[in-house]
């Protein structure tokens, strides 16, 4: 994911417009306590200040600062030709930003809320994804949509959804996603960097957990995961939302004197499963958690991968605790949806028993 040069006028579209030097970002010199949303806020600065090219687009981005105000300030700092309000029009604003690509522009698209990418399903999978490769790789499209995602915020229809799996299975798509302000900040300069379409997922009900963000020390090339606990007995895969769920099943197991390992995946496509499968061998059980529903999703595939590569190392079958296989319930009924500490100790249970 590191910054490339725009391609030549021969490899792109004639008559592109220059673009503006390239001034220093004004970064913290040192960490800061931030919430989830307000790292993601100063990834974004960090990177409009850094490359005239970048352009945020997307329903009340602009004069309002996003309907979880994680864009507050930044039209006031770059002003309206920079950061736009666009009409309620998903597919207008994923189609503006194509062409913003192919002018040479790094457009970064806000989707309000998960349920909401679907008018633009087909800008997004038939159209952006697919360019590239069309062109015989003669046209780039370094356009990011940043899309909350999941559950947890006691919504209503259309606004809890957990859509990861439709971009995970579109070739031409990275997709990411964060647990914390730290990797959050990453996670967007990154993607705003990338030249490739980048879906970037960023679970909701975190917003507003705090932690400490190193902006000058940020690594900007995400990783594909990290081990964010340590364990012997059994590994808990999971990410975005519900790693911190994880974490705090971590913490209870200790009790009866179980070492859970807790795996975050950052990079959800392309999905790099070596370092799943080395955490398999290592514990010989394996839990994946995610609050997507079931049948075909993410949660599938890494169990399908691990059990095909790490068969001989397992103690017994590889695990899923998820939501279930239905629309998304009402918001009195979401928290026997999602997955929590219980349903995640009670997988680690079954596992021990085989």
């Amino acid at each position: 994911m590191a910054t490339s040069a725009l391609p030549s006028a021969r490899t792109r579209t004639t008559r592109q417009r220059p673009s503006r030097p390239r001034p220093v970002a004004q970064v913290s010199s040192g960490p800061r306590t931030l919430s989830l949303a307000a790292a993601v806020n100063a990834g974004l600065r960090a990177e409009l200040a850094a490359d005239y090219r970048v352009l945020l687009m997307g329903e009340d981005v602009g004069t309002l600062g996003g309907v979880f105000r994680v864009t507050d300030g930044l039209a006031r700092e770059f002003g309206a030709e920079r950061v736009i309000d666009t009409p309620l029009a998903e597919s207008a604003i994923l189609g503006t930003a194509i062409g913003l690509a192919m002018r040479g522009y790094r457009p970064v698209c806000e989707i309000q809320f998960d349920g909401f990418v679907f008018p633009a399903f087909d800008q997004l999978v038939t159209q952006l994804a697919k360019l590239h490769n069309r062109s015989a790789g003669r046209v780039r499209m370094p356009v990011t949509i940043r899309i909350p995602y999941g559950g947890g915020i006691g919504a209503v229809e259309h606004h809890s959804e957990s859509p990861e799996a439709y971009f995970c299975h579109t070739p031409g798509l990275r997709v990411l996603t964060s647990s914390t302000p730290q990797t959050a900040y990453e996670a967007v300069r990154a993607a705003v960097r990338c030249d490739d379409p980048v879906v970037l997922l960023e679970p909701k009900r975190r917003y507003w957990d705090k932690g400490e963000v190193d902006e000058g020390g940020a690594q900007l090339a995400v990783p594909s995961s990290r081990v964010v606990r340590a364990g012997t007995d059994a590994t808990l895969i999971c990410y975005g939302p519900t790693v911190r769920t994880c974490l705090d099943a971590a913490a209870a197991a200790e009790s009866v004197r179980r070492s859970l390992e807790v795996l975050e995946l950052q990079a959800l496509s392309p999905l790099d499963v070596q370092p799943l499968i080395e955490s398999a061998e290592r514990t010989g059980r394996v839990v994946i958690v995610a609050e997507a529903p079931r049948s075909g999703s993410l949660a599938a595939e890494l169990a399908a991968s691990i059990t095909e590569q790490a068969y001989y190392s397992l103690e017994s079958p590889v695990l899923r605790v998820s939501g279930f296989d239905v629309p998304y319930p009402a918001s009195r009924l979401e928290r026997h949806h999602l997955p929590d500490v219980d349903r995640v100790l009670d997988a680690v249970d079954r596992a021990f028993s085989y």
